[in-house]
């Protein structure tokens, strides 16, 4: 949307009137009036107003701009730059053969033929994308994301975004995504991400006073108002709900916004070899129209094969085998519990040669065990566990897992030890300073029933030693020494190096006064003691790393954990860690320095979400295509900066959006098999390139040599059309085609540029047959039947008009044959059918276009199209060409992968 939306004013212009004004009117009045009008309260809506609002302003969800028809979506299927081609011919030939033809010269076959090629690539590629749309809608529907909301009554509750209504009360944290636009009522250093409304990445600080009139130019800037759309940074609010669906100020923008995807390498790929053989056929086509002109002197039957050559030389399929591909990608992947968002993550998911991962929640197991909460010394402290509970009950912004391990540990302990009783009714929270990824730590500040106030604080262990002016030492607080940091430092690391992930615990009696609690007032802490979690990795996480380096996936660790336990995870999973670079290394280095060591760094400790972005952005400008899986909000800038974002359904909100691919299972072993879909994807599509690329050089070839030699057209224009329709029927199978295993070991880049050397060295194979069965036929098999005599040799008109038959008959046969053929000897560099068979659809759709063909010449459809039926002996001739063509095929193979290292 980029910053275009800083254009709408604060007075709503700019199609957003009525939001705007609605937003600016919200913004200037006190909380109470504006929880008065919306006849809500701090205690949540009761159910029955709920179903009220619901009724008055609809379900939380937006149009994005107008829903495709099917007729649009049936014109899209349809709308490329082939179909255009072949219906300009259809167009020409109807003129040609229908309007402009003699009355008893009037033929709809080959604008029948054209029309029917036209329908079998737009409804062949419509149903796909209908098909693998459908699957991606019905899996997302099983995605759920939720806000916690107030309700009268039941309190506190998660509920679908889809749920949310006005007047609701809502509570944010962060992780989460703005669900409506809402008036903040209360907050702590609360800053979001609005760059989905203003393009600009900046965090904004949003805090509950009234704006002033006149105070902001944009309504995005106001202060006290946050918009569907974005997501929270860091800290926490209450929010009141003023808006949703199409009346939020997202909403309002996205139904008249169409936005155009950013064109992927692939998609340019695909368009640069779609332009590559749309223009080979425009210089072409006129040369063999002005070569059969000149030397057969008949201009219309010259224009009419030209056209024919236009058809033959048009992939029209191509649109149509790149969707198929994909969409079949997706439906197999929908079967693993697979959301693919956008098609062509599946070709990226086969590309990729480096998976970039975070370790919790990914690698490790989403549900980490409290193992001990221990004085510094490393014994076993209930003090410790009581503090870390209050810290983590009483905080209101992002739970994650380690408070909620916290929390069931003190409620299971409870029962025994009578200090753990009642924590969660005997005191008041006063104020918190939210968790955020730069102090690593977060704060809250209660008070008990006797007034007595107390700040405590957790984090990472090197993050509150530098707040810790004091520690609880052998009984007695002392102050922080160098001695007794290192033996902390040395207890610590022992833990770490059994696995345990450590966090520190601190607190401090009677800190600043009421309202004036901030970062600053993290200071002259007390350290109490840790807690150290166990997380262990999932049973599935060896074996998907052993199977994605073994298909040519080099896997990177990317933690903001420390290296200790970073280490004892990759060996329990079994990857051996080359080189490891902390933060702190990164932070030091130059571009050029980081561009080169993460050549040969697998792991990375101790990183922020920032530096894990950069190191994935130059992976891809070192020439890789990189994966990231990950799902927590530090993991969404990385996933952002990918070629393909991979998270799980338990993450949090804005990693789910920012994903191309989530699992909606548990299981690993998944990306194995996207990995795997990929590459076979791509496998298939570069197959029906590089046939039909060669195969058009080759045919091009064959009839500029008949055109410059032969007496008359080696081949009528219905026949070379009818010909290419019967070979686009069997090529519609090629996406569902087998793969030999070795091809899928290794990822594969697109490459444009091997199209043009495999046209150049394959291409004229089929054209040393075409040339020797043109030979065939004029001198041996047509002789044999016109009583022993050459074309220029028969005076009678019907005996020259049967010898052209027979003669185009026999091409058009060996034509089928080899072309057909062709699909079976370049699907695999491996020799067909001994080492390698295609799947039986390819089988069962190519030998019944040759048997189909074949008969052709023998049925009344032949005879009426100037085909004449082939003698016995023809059979005897076409087997040894064939023979012949798959030897030199296979050693054109050889000698190619020889000097280019592989086939395909």
């Amino acid at each position: 949307m980029g910053n275009n939306n800083n254009e709408l004013t604060a007075s709503g212009s700019a199609g957003v009137k009525t939001v705007g004004n609605g937003l600016y009117e919200t913004s200037m009045k006190e909380t109470d009036v504006v929880l008065q009008e919306l006849n809500t309260s701090l205690e949540g809506l009761t159910e029955n107003m709920v179903d009220e609002m619901r009724s008055l302003y609809g379900n939380n969800e937006v149009t994005y701009g107008e829903k495709k028809s099917l007729w649009q979506r049936i014109f899209e299927a349809f709308a490329n730059p082939f179909t255009a081609i072949l219906f300009g011919l259809a167009i020409v030939s109807f003129f040609t053969d229908v309007l402009l033809a003699e009355p008893g010269d009037k033929n709809l076959t080959t604008v029948i033929i054209i029309t029917t090629m036209i329908l079998i690539a737009g409804v062949l590629r419509f149903v796909q994308e209908t098909r693998g749309g459908n699957a991606a809608e019905r899996l997302s529907k099983m995605i759920k994301t939720t806000t916690a909301v107030e309700r009268q009554g039941i309190g506190r509750k998660e509920i679908l975004l889809e749920d949310v209504v006005v007047g609701d009360i809502i509570y944010l944290a962060a992780g989460d995504i703005v669900p409506a636009d809402v008036r903040i009522l209360k907050s702590k250093d609360l800053f979001v991400n609005q760059s989905p409304l203003t393009g600009e990445s900046e965090q904004v600080e949003k805090f509950p006073d009234i704006v002033k009139q006149g105070e902001y130019d944009t309504l995005t800037e106001y202060h006290n108002l946050a918009f569907m759309g974005s997501t929270v940074v860091i800290g926490a609010a209450t929010c009141v709900v003023i808006g949703t669906g199409d009346d939020t100020f997202f909403g309002t923008i996205a139904q008249g916004l169409t936005v155009k995807p950013v064109q992927t390498s692939f998609e340019k790929g695909v368009n640069s070899v779609s332009w590559v053989l749309i223009r080979f056929m425009l210089v072409m086509v006129p040369v063999v129209l002005f070569i059969n002109g000149f030397t057969k002197g008949n201009w219309l039957d010259a224009f009419l094969f030209a056209i024919s050559v236009a058809v033959g030389l048009t992939p029209e399929m191509l649109p149509t085998i790149v969707t198929t591909a994909l969409a079949k990608g997706a439906v197999a992947m929908s079967r693993e519990k697979t959301i693919i968002k956008n098609l062509n993550a599946i070709q990226n998911l086969g590309s990729m040669n480096v998976l970039c991962t975070d370790k919790t929640g990914t690698l490790t197991l989403d549900k980490v065990v409290l193992q001990y909460h221990l004085d510094v010394h490393g014994n076993e402290d209930v003090r410790v566990l009581r503090h870390a509970f209050l810290n983590s009950y009483y905080q209101t912004g992002l739970k994650n897992l380690m408070d909620a391990s916290i929390i069931e540990r003190t409620e299971k302990e409870s029962a025994s030890e009578s200090t753990l009783q009642g924590l969660s009714t005997n005191y008041d929270k006063v104020d918190e300073i939210p968790f955020d990824f730069q102090r690593r730590r977060m704060s809250v500040v209660i008070e008990d029933k006797k007034g007595k106030t107390q700040m405590i604080t957790k984090g990472a262990v090197e993050e509150m030693l530098s707040i810790s002016n004091y520690v609880e030492y052998k009984g007695k607080v002392e102050p922080m020494t160098e001695v007794i940091k290192q033996d902390i430092l040395e207890t610590v690391d022992n833990l770490n190096d059994q696995g345990m992930r450590v966090i520190a615990v601190a607190q401090k009696t009677n800190p600043s006064p009421v309202g004036v609690f901030s970062v600053e007032d993290e200071a002259d802490m007390v350290l109490m003691g840790y807690l150290a979690f166990l997380d262990p990795p999932k049973e599935t996480t060896a074996g998907a790393i052993a199977a994605l380096q073994d298909h040519g996936v080099a896997v990177k660790i990317l933690t903001g954990d420390n290296d200790r336990v970073t280490r004892s995870i990759c060996k329990q999973v079994g990857l051996k860690v080359d080189n490891l670079l902390l933060g702190s290394d990164v932070e030091h280095m130059s571009e050029d320095e980081l561009k080169s060591v993460i050549e040969t760094t697998n792991v990375f400790a101790k990183i922020s979400p920032q530096q894990k972005a950069t190191i994935v952005s130059l992976l891809r400008e070192n020439g890789h295509v990189v994966g990231y899986l990950g799902d927590g909000i530090n993991d969404a800038p990385a996933m952002e900066a990918s070629d393909v974002g991979v998270s799980v359904d338990t993450a949090v909100d804005i990693a789910k959006e920012s994903a191309h691919v989530i699992l909606l299972e548990k299981d690993l072993m998944v990306l194995e098999n996207g990995v795997i879909e990929g590459r076979k994807t791509y496998a298939n599509m570069i197959k029906y390139i590089k046939m039909t690329a060669s195969s058009n050089f080759g045919n091009v070839f064959s009839v500029l040599i008949a055109s410059a030699f032969l007496p008359f057209l080696p081949m009528a224009a219905i026949h070379l059309i009818l010909l290419n329709l019967i070979y686009d029927i069997s090529s519609t199978a090629i996406p569902w085609d087998n793969v030999d295993k070795e091809f899928l070991k290794i990822p594969r880049k697109w490459e444009s540029s091997s199209i043009s050397n495999f046209m150049i060295w394959i291409g004229p194979t089929s054209s040393v047959f075409d040339i020797t069965t043109y030979g065939l036929m004029y001198f041996i098999i047509c002789p044999l039947m016109t009583g022993g005599q050459l074309f220029h040799q028969i005076i009678d008109p019907l005996m020259r008009t049967y010898y052209i038959a027979l003669f185009q008959a026999g091409w058009f046969v060996e034509s089928m044959w080899t072309q057909t053929l062709v699909i079976h000897m370049l699907r695999t560099p491996k020799i067909p059918f001994i080492q390698s068979r295609a799947s039986l659809p390819v089988i069962i759709l190519t030998f019944a276009g040759i048997a189909v063909l074949t008969a052709i010449p023998y049925t009344s459809l032949g005879a009426s199209i100037g085909l004449a039926a082939l003698p016995a002996v023809y059979f005897t001739w076409l087997a040894l060409t064939v023979i012949g063509y798959m030897a030199l095929v296979t050693l054109f193979k050889r000698i190619y992968i020889n000097r280019y290292g592989e086939l395909l």
